[in-house]
């Protein structure tokens, strides 16, 4: 008896029940929408961090996609106040079984938008690495992507920890810079123009690089950017160098539109390659366009973090306690401007 009640209640509940059918559909339209939004927003943020990189004056490389369109797509908040772009230059070839930061660029966007300032950091810096202890700045890198098959992406998330823990600003987006992308973006803006102060000579080629200007294509700016012997002050003039490669960038970039027009920077980013590890944040290609385009359009400002060589101690330097202060106080403060002024002599000459 209880038996037949409940098939005659299950009876009547499956009549009143709607068609499977239309719910069915219903939730694979909103499934595919659901994958299209998440598209969109990862090719977008790709976008945002390559063109970090770019109007930074360093290289990254994007993903190849048949069409720009794409690379447009996203949200797009305006950012109001400074930004702040950490750019991690890694040595070695795809296939090294180890990776170190070559070169650290904090590049800051200051509030009004009045030009670029890139502050390097110095690769053999003293600095806390978590779970390290005390440690150069570029083995930071290798400790988050560890051995033997490094991950680009943790070695850069903990470089940034403690780019951000040194300095104690925020790393509002960046990028993992290798040399083979570094070739490809030079060439694909025609090559870069730098300005020597002094002759180089490259220990790994002996090719010469006379002082003045020169432009260069993407093997000789590699070879350039891995000179330090040689040179008067070893590894700070090799970051030096490396500003006046970005200056140089940017002009290129700046002479060709891309540093204003979204979709000549996005065709750019196309054409460059496949391989970049990118921190997106919440910002989009456009929005960083809007951001930095009008910054970019005046000669950047290159500076180095005041730092003291250190004597018989296992790191090469260490913040200078008279000047490193007073610097970092005026990058969160958003005052470089006020402090390069006042401090001349710690300014790269670019031209």
């Amino acid at each position: 008896m209880i038996e037949d009640d409940l098939r005659a209640a299950f009876a009547r509940h499956e009549e009143l029940a709607p068609p499977p059918g239309p719910l069915r559909a219903a939730i694979d339209r909103a499934v595919v929408r659901r994958r299209r939004r998440r598209l969109r927003v990862r090719l977008a943020g790709t976008a945002l961090a390559v063109a970090a990189a770019t109007l930074a004056g360093f290289t990254a490389m994007a993903p190849r996609q048949p069409e720009t369109a794409h690379l447009l797509a996203g949200p797009s908040p305006t950012p109001t106040g400074a930004l702040n772009l950490l750019l991690v230059g890694v040595d070695g070839s795809a296939d090294r079984q180890y990776r170190l930061a070559d070169s650290v660029l904090l590049v800051h966007v200051p509030a009004d938008r009045s030009r670029l300032y890139l502050v390097s950091l110095p690769r053999d810096l003293e600095v806390s690495i978590p779970g390290r202890g005390r440690d150069k700045l570029n083995a930071a890198f290798l400790a988050g992507a560890g051995e033997p098959r490094p991950d680009l992406a943790r070695g850069y998330a903990l470089t940034r920890q403690v780019v951000s823990d040194t300095t104690g600003v925020r790393i509002d987006a960046g990028a993992v810079l290798t040399y083979r992308a570094t070739r490809e973006l030079t060439d694909a803006v025609g090559g870069v123009p730098v300005c020597l102060p002094a002759p180089v000579r490259s220990v790994h080629t002996g090719r010469r690089f006379p002082a003045g200007c020169q432009r260069l294509d993407g093997t000789e700016a590699v070879d350039l950017l891995r000179q330090r012997y040689g040179l008067r002050d070893a590894v700070l003039d090799r970051d030096r160098n490396a500003s006046r490669y970005a200056a140089g960038l940017l002009q290129r970039m700046q002479e060709q539109g891309a540093l204003t027009n979204p979709v000549l920077l996005s065709r750019l980013i196309t054409k460059v390659g496949p391989s970049l590890v990118t921190d997106t944040g919440e910002l989009s290609l456009s929005a960083l366009v809007s951001a930095a385009g009008k910054a970019a359009a005046a000669e950047p400002v290159a500076v180095g973090l005041p730092v003291r060589y250190q004597e018989k101690q296992p790191y090469g330097f260490r913040p200078d306690p008279a000047r490193a202060p007073g610097f970092l106080d005026a990058l969160r403060a958003d005052r470089l401007g006020e402090w390069t002024a006042a401090h001349p002599d710690q300014v790269t000459g670019l031209r």
